[in-house]
């Protein structure tokens, strides 16, 4: 018979919270990338139209109506008839906690010598599912000067 593995001392529900909080995050990552790309194109463009959003996160147009009509339920962005898709202010200030997020992991990565492209790459992962506190540890150790 196979043994759970698991780290000392954690109890199966300990894991199994553990786990659930990873699958949220892997949820919660899509809206986060969604909010993140309508906020930069209603910065540069006024708005966000849903060719645009599925061209650059490189998926369908059904896809990204799926993800739009999530947002809108979730209250984090609207539509208008023939225009394009709009954040609310939650949907904004999820962006900014994601974009503030994003650069905290960049700087980290960057300090402890990873390439730029590749810290940019692995901070678009990596943002969706540190949490405050080891995002507070990642600020702090930056302030040190370490």
């Amino acid at each position: 018979m196979d043994e759970e593995v698991r780290p000392a001392g954690e109890g199966r529900d300990d894991a199994a919270q553990r786990f659930g909080k990873a699958r949220s995050a892997r949820s919660s990552a899509v809206l986060e990338d969604y909010t993140e790309l309508i906020a930069d194109l209603q910065a540069g463009r006024g708005e966000a139209r849903t060719t645009d959003i599925a061209r650059a996160l490189g998926v369908t147009h059904p896809t990204a109506n799926k993800a739009i009509a999530r947002l809108k339920r979730e209250g984090l962005a609207t539509s208008k008839p023939y225009r394009g898709i709009f954040l609310t202010e939650a949907g904004q200030a999820m962006a900014e906690r994601c974009r503030a997020r994003h650069r905290a992991v960049v700087k980290l990565l960057l300090a402890v010598g990873v390439p730029p492209d590749a810290a940019e790459t692995d901070a678009e992962g990596i943002e969706h599912h540190v949490s405050d506190a080891t995002l507070d540890a990642f600020e702090a150790f930056l302030r040190s000067g370490r």
